[in-house]
């Protein structure tokens, strides 16, 4: 299945170092040019863990695992302009993308995440993202919770500390 992210899920791993996790889950995700330029807009503002990006994303670098696509055709335009004004322009991207091309959308922002539940878009984050990781044992469960409580220093907003209850076998 093919994956596209928002900000948040990028910003949270890479705020923790831990950007390659994502590329050991999916292999190659996408990202919008307005992602893109959210993400650039953060490093203007001060938020060194994006330096270095531009090292992950297809085509500013050949090796590129995180690739930038665009809104393209009249439906996703069309789309993507009647979607809600309480979204950022990165998520409504994502989502008119994700809905025309059938993707999973990684959002952990709550507004886009109701509005994929109203698009029938399936979605993840970073929680789905370290619960997975310990389903595929790239991460143990005891590295994955220490990754959310780290996440959780950064002043992420966790519905639970300790992700056992939701993994299959517990």
């Amino acid at each position: 299945m093919t994956i596209i992210s928002n900000t948040t899920v990028l910003s949270n791993f890479a705020a923790i170092g831990q950007l390659e996790l994502l590329e050991r889950l999916y292999t190659m995700l996408y990202i919008s040019t307005e992602v893109y330029a959210e993400i650039q807009a953060g490093l203007n503002e001060g938020y060194r863990f994006y330096a270095g990006i531009e090292a992950h994303i297809y085509p500013l670098a050949a090796t590129g695992w995180i690739h930038l696509t665009s809104v393209t055709g009249e439906q996703e335009l069309q789309l993507q302009v009647r979607l809600p004004q309480r979204l950022h322009s990165g998520e409504a991207s994502c989502l008119a993308i994700a809905k025309q091309r059938g993707w999973i959308l990684l959002t952990d922002d709550l507004a886009a995440r109701k509005q994929a539940a109203r698009m029938s878009i399936q979605v993840s984050g970073s929680i789905g993202c370290l619960v997975m990781a310990v389903e595929r044992k790239i991460l143990t469960l005891e590295q994955a919770n220490h990754w959310l409580n780290v996440l959780q220093q950064y002043n992420y907003r966790s519905p639970v500390t300790d992700l056992t209850p939701l993994l299959p076998r517990h």
